[in-house]
């Protein structure tokens, strides 16, 4: 007997994900992190109502999930002054982006996106045979003209961008995101990745129309809610657009528990401004740090500071390894020249004086490898 064969494109990808999580870390290493600051998760957790909310339905998780997330799809609409049939509901930013392209994307349809941008966007294009196509960063920015350009050029279906940015924490303003809007080919998506907007004022993000043929905007619970294991997220879009994910979604993806979750969060106001104070004064610390020792932090617009090492990807390679090495759970851009920083999550005052510590040691272990 033998095993059938996998699909040619299955078997032409690699067995990986788009990250190692820092649990894989803690097994290869052996122990647990003393300060989890790389995934731009929040430390300061949920809202104590999501918290009550998670407790009081843990004995309900028998039931599935409404399909229709029928209630927080009337909630989120609510807030961004949409209709519900605008909102789609999936499991985090990254579920959503699966279906997008499974939904746009056939084997070889040029997709662009931006070089050193969120690779789990390009693991869900490759997966469906995608073919990638990439521009370089502006300095620290997404460059909208260059994307454009490259859409134009090779016919993109669909084109990426996420703003305020990750890995680099750059925000494009909104009449950079408008203009580019305003400028999209003629049978182009922009998929613009939101999953920080919570941490900008709402007058500084772009006004887009929901009804918009060509745009989705993704946002999630994982960062300024403090919900990243409930794996919640959201898209604003067109109603034939979001209509068109009931065809290719899963329609229990979404657990009871975490919708019932999320509406909790959304009422909770003074728990998410809390949450933005708390992340300011963090990353301004950070920062300071990063001074005294001669590193720049860049400037950001989410929960997290990439700190400019002052040489290249391989000593800022090494001064991650050592900070890995001292139980300091860190992440660094992926490609150069973005990655002569090492990015640093908001954490607890705790988190950073352990950060504080072993940050100039790992600055001295890579001076001394360089």
């Amino acid at each position: 007997m033998s095993t059938p064969p996998l699909t040619p494109l299955a078997d032409s990808l690699p067995s990986t994900v788009p990250f190692v999580g820092p649990e894989a870390q803690e097994r290869q290493l052996e122990r647990a992190f003393l300060a989890r600051i790389g995934a731009n998760e929040s430390v300061f957790g949920p809202s104590p109502l999501v918290i009550e909310k998670i407790a009081a339905l843990a004995g309900d998780v028998w039931r599935y999930g409404d399909p229709e997330s029928f209630a927080l799809k009337a909630a989120l609409a609510a807030k961004h002054a949409v209709s519900p049939e605008q909102i789609v509901i999936g499991e985090g930013i990254d579920g959503i982006l699966g279906n997008l392209v499974r939904l746009f994307v056939a084997p070889g349809v040029p997709v662009v996106t931006s070089e050193g941008a969120y690779p789990t966007f390009n693991y869900h294009v490759a997966g469906f045979g995608g073919r990638l196509e990439k521009v370089a960063f502006k300095g620290d920015y997404e460059d909208p003209e260059t994307l454009l350009a490259k859409a134009r050029a090779v016919d993109a279906r669909l084109v990426y961008l996420s703003n305020p940015n990750n890995p680099m924490g750059s925000f494009l303003d909104r009449a950079g995101i408008e203009a580019m809007v305003a400028d999209l080919p003629d049978g182009c998506l922009l998929c613009l990745d939101e999953a920080y907007a919570d941490f900008v004022d709402a007058d500084a993000l772009p006004a887009i129309s929901a009804d918009h043929p060509q745009v989705i905007r993704m946002r999630t619970f994982s960062k300024a809610f403090g919900m990243a294991g409930m794996r919640i997220g959201y898209a604003i879009t067109n109603a034939t657009i979001a209509d068109a994910f009931n065809r290719v979604r899963n329609h229990f993806g979404v657990n009871s528990v975490g919708q019932a979750a999320a509406l909790a969060a959304l009422e909770d106001v003074k728990h998410q401004q809390s949450v933005r104070v708390a992340v300011a004064n963090s990353l301004a610390r950070i920062a300071e740090i990063a001074a005294a020792h001669k590193c720049t932090a860049l400037p950001t617009h989410t929960n997290f500071i990439a700190i400019d090492c002052g040489r290249d990807g391989v000593f800022a390679g090494h001064v991650l390894s050592s900070l890995v090495e001292q139980g300091i759970f860190v992440r660094m851009p992926g490609v150069a020249p973005l990655n002569r920083c090492i990015r640093v999550s908001a954490g607890t005052p705790a988190d950073i004086d352990l950060f504080e510590t072993a940050f100039p040691k790992a600055l001295m272990a890579a001076n001394l490898q360089d």
